[in-house]
This record gives C-alpha cells, structure tokens and sequence, in this order.
C-alpha cells in the first residue's frame, strides 16, 4: 500500500535580518527526494486559500512553505487586519521579502528528504515577489500569477507602493512560468506584453499562457473571479513546469 500522508503545520523560521516570522508548511511523510515550493502569499494576506495552496503542493509530491509576510506587521493578527496594516505602510518592502524568502528556501533545503531544488509561486502582489525572487535567490523556477507591476509603476493612491523590476529583468535566473487573464488591469495585456518582450530581449527561458474570460485572481476559489476553466489549465501548466524544473538536481 502507497504511503499517502502529508504532514501541515505552522512553524518558525528566520527571516530577513535574523527576525523569526511565522510560516505555514505542508510536506509528504514519505522518504522519497524531492523539490520544494515557496508559495507566497496574495496582498489580502496569509489566509486559509493560501494555506489550502500550500497544501496543495505538498499532495503534488513538493515539501511547500508560506512565509507570513506580515509577520512583523500584525503578529497573530487575522489575515484581514494584518493585510489592511500592511498595505498601510504600502506593502512588504522588496529587501525584507528577499530575506524572508531566503529564509523559506534555506527551510526547505534542511529538510532530509530534499534534492536541493526550490521553486516560488505567487499571486497578486506575490507574483511580482516570485519574478523578485527568480532574480535575487537560488531557485530553480519561478511562477507568476498574474503579478502586478512587475512592469509599470503603481498608480496614485495604490495601496502597494513598489518599483517596477524591468530594469532587473536581465538578472533574471530562473525559468519563469506566467499565467494571466486578459481582462486584467494589473498586470494589463499590454503589461505582459512589454514584459514578454523583456523577456525575448535578454534571452531568457519563459512561457506565458493568457486566458479569455479570466481577469485577476482567477485562482481564488472563494472568489467571484474564480474562472475553473483558466484554473484547471493553470494549475496543469504548473504541474508541468514544476516536473521539469525541480525533480531532480542538476549535474
């Protein structure tokens, strides 16, 4: 009989600057070698859908770990209350996320049954972190969920003050996987174009796919953006990419 368990809980792990934030693992209990994810989380905050996603991974075959991002913001505070704190100060500044996800990925590394690949998937505001990461970490793949402003600047009054990372785009380690709804604002089709050409230019691995019908956060299942057909999709194009780029450790 196949062993089939997977083992979730909430740990602690350091972060940028030493702090110790909280974050949400999810792991297969079996001896088998494997990748591991960072999954980060959307601008609404380290939530129930995200740990459901983190689970997820882990019943895909991948150690996963959420890092709360709003740790120092709201410690212990409901995901709603630590987001609105958050996007108060607009948002997690990139240096701190870096650190923080280096955190995540020295975790996951540490685990005996790990083959030394990680990957980062995020969402929303988490998309852009995940193409950050690709740039500034060690990971093997990166996942963009419909991130915003990973061109183009925030408008005026946006809750999410970042700056554009065009300029890093040359920088840009990882393979990078994006997935995008055309009736989206942030990112615009016209966004995902200007980054796709980015892309092109300086020669680096990618696959976009764009769907109809589908604007932002078309994974969010307790949402009424939810669009299943985009999502299945979605979630198949990930599937693929993450058997390519993080089964086994490069010679």
């Amino acid at each position: 009989m196949q062993h089939d368990a997977v083992l979730a809980e909430t740990i602690g792990i350091r972060g940028h600057g030493d702090d110790e934030i909280e974050a949400y693992t999810a792991r297969p209990m079996d001896a088998a070698p494997r990748g591991g994810m960072i999954v980060i989380h959307h601008m609404p905050g380290y939530d129930a859908a995200t740990k459901e996603i983190t689970r997820r991974f882990a019943t895909m075959g991948y150690h996963a770990i959420c890092p709360n991002l709003y740790t120092r913001e709201a410690p212990g505070a409901a995901p709603d209350d630590a987001a609105a704190a958050a996007r108060a100060q607009g948002g997690v500044p990139d240096e701190r996320f870096v650190g923080d996800a280096a955190g995540a990925a020295r975790w996951l590394r540490s685990l005996p049954t790990s083959n030394g690949r990680v990957g980062a998937i995020g969402f929303c505001s988490g998309g852009r972190q995940a193409v950050l990461a690709g740039i500034a970490l060690d990971v093997q793949a990166a996942i963009d969920c419909y991130g915003a402003f990973v061109v183009g600047a925030p408008p005026e009054g946006f809750p999410l003050q970042v700056s554009p990372l065009a300029d890093r785009i040359p920088e840009l380690r990882a393979p990078l996987l994006g997935l995008f709804g055309n009736e989206d604002s942030y990112p615009s089709p016209d966004q995902v174009d200007e980054l796709e050409k980015l892309l092109q230019e300086h020669g680096k691995t990618y696959e976009f796919h764009r769907y109809d019908d589908a604007g932002h956060a078309f994974f969010a299942v307790d949402r009424p953006s939810y669009r299943p057909a985009a999502a299945v999709d979605g979630w198949q194009r990930i599937a693929d990419f993450l058997a390519r780029h993080l089964a086994t450790r490069e010679a």
